[in-house]
């Protein structure tokens, strides 16, 4: 799996180094972002095979998030 960059520390998949750990990632363009996808993000299938097109990297976010639980 390919080195993923992620700041958002309260990620359930976010690791030391700012490393994203999960087995798949979901990226979408803002205007999806209300998207309802599945809550089994990492290393599930994302049923979608549309494909869109950002104008700039602050126009993306990243439906894989989650919470990290609470120990």
């Amino acid at each position: 799996m390919p080195d993923v960059k992620c700041a958002v520390a309260n990620c359930e998949y976010w690791t030391q180094g700012n490393r994203c750990n999960a087995n798949s990632i979901m990226i979408e363009v803002d205007q999806h972002a209300t998207a309802n996808y599945k809550e089994e993000f990492a290393g599930e299938s994302f049923g979608s095979d549309h494909q869109d097109a950002a104008n700039k990297a602050a126009s993306t976010c990243c439906h894989t998030f989650e919470f990290k639980k609470s120990k």
